[in-house]
């Protein structure tokens, strides 16, 4: 098994407060890429939310292979979303990309 962080982007398109992004951020607590040797050094925010709504979730997930990692992440972010109230037309997410790859020794 391989550790993976994934990045994946989306809008809010409805208003995200900050009760509400804790709440995204306390459902990802497990999948937090600070806990990787890449997340740690990079500073890698578990979400972040820009200006113009857009958010990008960097999520560490422990998978065989790239696309499994993926799958996983993308739907941890889903769910994540649902449990603080958004649906995929409230809060639509871009493809998950792997932004990073930490093979302990």
């Amino acid at each position: 098994m391989t550790t993976f962080v994934i990045t994946i982007p989306g809008t809010f398109v409805r208003t995200a407060d900050t009760q509400v992004r804790a709440q995204v951020e306390r459902h990802l607590r497990e999948a937090d890429p600070h806990r990787t040797e890449l997340g740690r050094e990079e500073d890698l925010d578990l979400l972040t939310v820009n200006d113009d709504h857009t958010f990008t979730m960097r999520l560490e997930v422990t998978a065989d292979a790239n696309a499994q990692a993926r799958t996983k992440a993308g739907e941890l972010a889903a769910q994540a979303l649902r449990a603080a109230g958004f649906d995929d037309s409230d809060a639509p997410l871009g493809p998950p990309i792997v932004t990073g790859i930490d093979n302990p020794a």
